[in-house]
C-alpha cells in the first residue's frame, strides 16, 4: 500500500515537473517577445547606470537588471565627499561589476575600479597613438619618477628622465635627487601598457624627441640670422656645444665658444648652464641652427689691433717657419702676423730659412689687417719701399707732434701736483728770490 502510494506520489512529482518545464520555456519565450529579457551582470564587466537612490551609506544604481547594483562600504567611503555631493538621482555614471550577487543577493559595483578601466583604455589609445601628453609628478621611487595618468600611475625609469631633468637632480640618494620635482609638470609618452601586471611604463625622453621637432619647426620659421637669444647647455662634445632654445637644440661650433683657444668647450661650459647665443646660420632644410656664444662678447684681437694700421712699420720676432712663409709676434706675445714667403725678399726662394730664423728680430711693414680672419700680414721686402715714403713721413711727424704734446702737459701735471700736495711751501717768486740772495750775502 504504501509503496503504491510512493509510486502514486512520485508520478505526481514528476507530472508537475513536466507541467512547470512548458511554463516556464513559455514565459521565457513571452519575455523575449515583449522585449523584457534581463540582461544579467557579469562579474568584470564594464557599464554605465543611473543613480536610483543615495543615503548617507551606500548608493543605488540601475544596470539594467533585476535589481539595482549596490556602491557601498569601502567602495562608498573611498569616494570623496565632494564627490559625492555632486551627485544626483538620475544622473549617469560609469561602473563596474565586481560581483554579480553577493551572500547577501545584491549586485556589487565599483566607480574606481571603472575609472581605472577607462583610464587603462585610455593608455592603450595613447600607447598606440604614440602621442605624448603633460601631467604631474605625483612622486618618485629608487629608479626614477612616478606619473599620475588619471587614477592610475605611471612609472618613468631615470633612464627615460630626460637629460636636462637628469643634470638638476644632484645627489646621492633618491630622496636627494627627485624630492624636489614633485608637483612640477612634465610631457612624458606611454610605451608599455599591461593591465593585467598594472604596469604602465613612461618616457620623458621620447616624448621630448618628438616634441622638439615640432618645437624646432615652429621656431625655425620665426628665427633670423642675427637674432639673441637665452637658451641652457644640453650637451658637449669634441666639435661644440649644443644649446637649447625654445625647445630646440642649436650647435655652438667649438671655434664659437669663446676668443681664446680651447681643445674642448668643456673648459669654458657646464652642461646646464644658461648662456646667450647669436643666431650666425640657419639651415631650414637640414633643420639645423648655428650659434655663436663669442661673438657677444668683446673680441681681444680687435682691442690688440686698435692701435696698428696698414703701412705701419712694426718691430717683430720670428717665432716659426713654414713653407709659405714665417711667422712674426708683433706689439706683443699674443699677437702674430704671417710674412708670406713671396714678401721676404725681393728675390725668388724657396724657404724663408733662406732669408730669416726663428728668434730674429726685424723691422716689419704691416700690409694688411684683416679684423674679420683676425689676420695680420706682414712684409721684410716693403720695409724700404717708396711707394711707402709718404706714409712713413706722415707717421713719423705724427709721432712727433704726439711726443711734443705730451711732454708739456706731464710737466703741467708735476706742478700741480707739487702745488696741490704741499701749498703752503709754495711761496712767491719775488719772496723766494729775495730770501735767496739774503741767505747768500749773510753766507
Amino acid at each position: 500500500m504504501e509503496e503504491s502510494q510512493t509510486l502514486a506520489g512520485q508520478g505526481v512529482d514528476e507530472h508537475n515537473e513536466m507541467e512547470e518545464t512548458p511554463e516556464q520555456e513559455s514565459m521565457a519565450e513571452l519575455l523575449e517577445q515583449e522585449g523584457l529579457g534581463i540582461d544579467f551582470p557579469k562579474a568584470g564587466e564594464m557599464r554605465t547606470g543611473v543613480i536610483a537612490e543615495i543615503s548617507n551609506s551606500e548608493i543605488l544604481v540601475s544596470v539594467g537588471a533585476k535589481s539595482e547594483g549596490v556602491i557601498a562600504g569601502r567602495e562608498f567611503d573611498q569616494m570623496d565627499a565632494e564627490e559625492r555631493a555632486n551627485l544626483k538621482v538620475g544622473d549617469e555614471i560609469p561602473v563596474y561589476i565586481l560581483s554579480p550577487e553577493d551572500k547577501n543577493g545584491n549586485l556589487v559595483l565599483s566607480v574606481t575600479r571603472a575609472r581605472e578601466e577607462m583610464d587603462w583604455d585610455h593608455a592603450e589609445e595613447l600607447l598606440k597613438s604614440a602621442e605624448p601628453f603633460e601631467s604631474t609628478i605625483a612622486g618618485y621611487n629608487k629608479g626614477g619618477l612616478i606619473v599620475s595618468i588619471g587614477s592610475l600611475r605611471g612609472f618613468v625609469p631615470a633612464s627615460q628622465v630626460s637629460l636636462v631633468r637628469r643634470m638638476n637632480a644632484s645627489g646621492d640618494t633618491p630622496d636627494q635627487r627627485w624630492s624636489k620635482m614633485v608637483g612640477d609638470p612634465i610631457t612624458v609618452r606611454i610605451i608599455e601598457v599591461d593591465r593585467e601586471r598594472r604596469r604602465l611604463i613612461l618616457s620623458e625622453r621620447q616624448a621630448i624627441n618628438e616634441t622638439r621637432e615640432s618645437l624646432k619647426d615652429r621656431l625655425l620659421e620665426n628665427l633670423k640670422e642675427g637674432d639673441i637669444r637665452t637658451g641652457r647647455v644640453t650637451s658637449l662634445a669634441d666639435f661644440g656645444a649644443f644649446v637649447n632654445i625654445e625647445g630646440a637644440d642649436g650647435l655652438v661650433h667649438l671655434s664659437e665658444v669663446s676668443w681664446e683657444r680651447v681643445k674642448h668647450p668643456g673648459e669654458v661650459l657646464k652642461i646646464g648652464q644658461e648662456v646667450q647665443v647669436k643666431v650666425i646660420s640657419i639651415d631650414r632644410e637640414q633643420k639645423r641652427i648655428g650659434l655663436s656664444i663669442r661673438r657677444l662678447q668683446e673680441d681681444p684681437w680687435l682691442r690688440k689691433v686698435e692701435n696698428l694700421r696698414e703701412g705701419q712699420l712694426v718691430e717683430g720676432t720670428i717665432t716659426h717657419l713654414t713653407k709659405f712663409g714665417a711667422f712674426a709676434r708683433i706689439g706683443g706675445e699674443d699677437l702674430e702676423g704671417l710674412i708670406h714667403i713671396s714678401e721676404l725678399s725681393e728675390n725668388r726662394i724657396e724657404h724663408p730659412k733662406e732669408v730669416v730664423s726663428e728668434g730674429d728680430v726685424l723691422t716689419l711693414r704691416i700690409i694688411k689687417i684683416d679684423k674679420d680672419r683676425h689676420r695680420i700680414g706682414l712684409s721684410l721686402r716693403k720695409v724700404d719701399s717708396a711707394a711707402y715714403a709718404d706714409l712713413d713721413w706722415k707717421l713719423l711727424q705724427e709721432e712727433i707732434v704726439s711726443t711734443q704734446a705730451e711732454e708739456p702737459a706731464a710737466a703741467a701735471g708735476e706742478i700741480e701736483t707739487d702745488e696741490a700736495t704741499h701749498p703752503e711751501e709754495a711761496p712767491p717768486a719775488e719772496e723766494s728770490e729775495t730770501g735767496t740772495e739774503s741767505e747768500t750775502a749773510e753766507g
